[in-house]
Parts: C-alpha cells; structure tokens; sequence
C-alpha cells in the first residue's frame, strides 16, 4: 500500500480539480510558493492551513479527514450513523421530508448509492424485486439495473443507465472510491451497438419509464443534500425524489 504525504494528496486534489498552483493560491489567499512548499514536503503546513486549501479544492470531509491523518493531525470530522442521537435533528427533518413526498416516491442513499432510508411509496415497486436484491445494504444502482431487479419494469433502460453511467463518473471524477469503481465497472459498461431498450426523445427533462400493474409510468426526479454539513454522513447522503411527470402517472399514485 503506497502512502502518501500531505503534500502529494494535496497536489493529487488541485490536479484533480484542473487548478494551477497559483489559481488555488489565490483562492486560498496564500502565496502560490506556500502551495509548491507544501506540495513538495517543504513546508509542514497547519490543520488550518489544509482545511483551507481543502475547501477551496471542494474535498469530501472523508477525505479532509485522510489529509489532516496524513499530516499527523487528528481527524476533524466525526462520522456517525444516521440514527445516532447526535444526528437525531437531521434524521428527524430526512423523515419529514420522505413523509411529506408521499404518495409519491423518494429515497435516501449514501455515496456508495446505499439506500439508507424510504418512505412507503416505493413499498409497490419494490413488492416486485428479487429479495436477494433486498438484503441490506441495498443498492440503488444495482436494483434498477439487474434484470432481478426495477431493469425488468423499466421501459426506456437504456435512457436510465446513461443516466447512472453519466453521475457516477462525475462523482468519481470528483472523489474516487474503489468499491464505487467496481460498481460501474459492474454495470454501467458500455453498452453494445444493438442494445434494444427503447430510447425516449424527453421534452423538458428525461423520464424514467415504469411498466407496472400494467401501466406506463413516467418520472423524473430531484436531489437533495444538505447545506454546510461538518458529520461525514450528512455530507454523503442525499435525497433522491421521484415526481410524476404526466396525469397518468400522478393519477396512478393518488390512488
């Protein structure tokens, strides 16, 4: 395992960010030969000092955490389970919130695409789900791309996974993470030339189209995450909210 020091993560980020030296310098208010110092091992740079070139960089708190660990600072950030009572505000308000979405669907997953919380509207949908595909911890990604799972009642598949193919990369472009990177090695590879799920033209945005009870149903979706999040958790979850983009799909949930 190759370790490496604060400097060398540090210039990893900025890279990975498409930054100079002297852009992040001055993001950073700091000199941009403080940054090569720091960089090269020069320099050792204070908690403060990384903290402050991280938030410029826009790393994860995971992450800011393995950059102070490196620099021989003990981590800033805790993380705790969403049911901890430390986060019982924030889990509180995510219930509200999938409450309040009802009768339509929503989901919390984690950065991995974990599912982590439900409301009731996704009970039906998931009624039809090998329960293998069940068995915690429950993937996102993987239940609505297995043919065990949602990918059997999707209608515009195709449309579906280029959506999952075009997140996950930016989000690895953004963080890598091994265990991720093998989830799209998985199934998101490219599709072949004949791929045979129907592709749809989308109007204001791309539906997601679900064949079920036989009916067609279309929805799009929001995501939502918290603002200024100092728990590794809340920093990784998000909110994915589904909406009916027809009357006949409003119509089938209102029911």
């Amino acid at each position: 395992m190759i370790v490496c020091t604060v400097g060398e993560l540090l210039r990893q980020w900025r890279q990975r960010r498409g930054l100079s030296q002297l852009a992040l310098a001055i993001a950073a208010d700091v000199s941009a030969r403080h940054v090569s110092l720091v960089e090269t091992g020069k320099s050792k740079p204070s908690a403060d000092m990384i903290l402050r070139l991280a938030d410029q960089l826009h790393v994860p708190l995971r992450d800011r955490n393995r950059l102070l660990l490196a620099a021989g600072f003990a981590p800033r950030y805790a993380e705790r389970p969403l049911d901890d009572n430390a986060l019982s505000a924030v889990h509180d308000a995510v219930r509200r919130v999938l409450r309040a979405h009802e009768p339509y669907p929503a989901v919390v997953f984690d950065r991995r695409w974990n599912i982590v919380m439900t409301n009731r509207a996704v009970n039906p949908f998931f009624a039809q789900v090998d329960p293998d595909l069940l068995r915690p911890p429950v993937n996102l990604v993987r239940l609505g791309l297995d043919p065990r799972g949602l990918a059997r009642m999707v209608v515009n598949l195709a449309d579906v996974r280029a959506v999952f193919r075009t997140r996950i990369s930016r989000q690895l472009a953004t963080a890598p993470d091994p265990e991720l990177t093998a989830l799209y090695e998985e199934l998101l590879a490219p599709e072949p030339e004949n791929a045979s799920s129907q592709r749809i033209e989308p109007d204001v945005v791309l539906p997601m189209i679900l064949r079920i009870d036989g009916r067609e149903l279309r929805l799009f979706s929001t995501i939502t995450t918290f603002g200024t999040p100092v728990d590794i958790t809340i920093d990784e979850i998000a909110i994915e909210s589904y909406y009916p983009a027809d009357a006949e799909s409003a119509a089938y949930f209102t029911q």
